[in-house]
């Protein structure tokens, strides 16, 4: 099941995430990504515990190929695992294994991955990619959104479509927006929707929250009259 695309934007560091599947709420168990760190997707028949341990690893400064290779050798379920991991400082690794369900497998280019597993055909990750490569004007959630939209146009996830999940992160430990659509019968489409609601006031808010380095914004005035502003602007 499942196709995702991990990628970091050069320009502000910014890391995220985008998967969608005929399966239900797949934003719950299969990505992760932390600013600063990295982001990552465990999918096929997903192994929960290589996304945790490896954020774990991530944060040690390690590798995202040794990462990756350290963890596939200790799971004895490797052969029926995709795992890909994006590090903070752009590079990729990615496992198909042997007993992932067809079509399946992954392509990459410079700060970016696409791995999925059970699709409709290669075109699927390959016009991800392409889309993604062919929106730089775009901030990364709006980009991810995109390119996703072109893996579906190309079949997307051979049984159909049920969930969606967008991630994104960048200087804190945690997202700086975690978007989930766990049952809908176009959820890609309802990502995009809820994309937009976040910009209302969610995604101001979020800029002003306390992070690892700066205690934010707590007068309610103060914040309220911030994201009213930034909201006319």
């Amino acid at each position: 099941m499942t196709w995702s695309i991990l990628a970091r934007d050069p320009r502000s560091g910014e890391l995220g995430v985008a998967i969608a599947t005929r399966f239900f709420a797949v934003g719950a168990i299969c990505p992760r990504v932390e600013g600063g760190v990295g982001a990552l997707s465990t999918q096929a028949l997903v192994n929960a515990m290589l996304g945790i341990r490896g954020m774990e690893r991530l944060r040690a400064a390690e590798a995202a190929q040794v990462v990756l290779d350290a963890l596939i050798a200790a799971d004895a379920g490797r052969a029926s695992r995709q795992f890909h991991i994006l590090g903070a400082d752009g590079a990729v690794a990615q496992h198909t294994g042997s007993g992932c369900v067809p079509w399946c497998g992954a392509v990459r280019a410079e700060g970016v991955s696409v791995a999925g597993n059970m699709l409709a055909g290669p075109r699927v990750v390959q016009d991800t990619l392409h889309a993604f490569l062919g929106a730089p004007e775009l901030p990364l959630a709006l980009r991810l959104i995109h390119a996703m939209e072109a893996g579906e146009a190309a079949g997307g996830d051979a049984r159909g479509k049920q969930a969606a999940a967008l991630m994104i992160a960048s200087r804190d430990p945690y997202t700086d927006l975690d978007l989930r659509v766990d049952d809908h019968p176009d959820p890609l489409a309802e990502l995009r929707r809820l994309h937009a609601v976040a910009q209302e006031r969610y995604v101001g808010f979020r800029r002003h929250l306390a992070g690892a380095d700066h205690p934010g914004i707590f007068d309610r005035e103060v914040l309220n009259a911030i994201i009213a502003a930034e909201a006319r602007r």
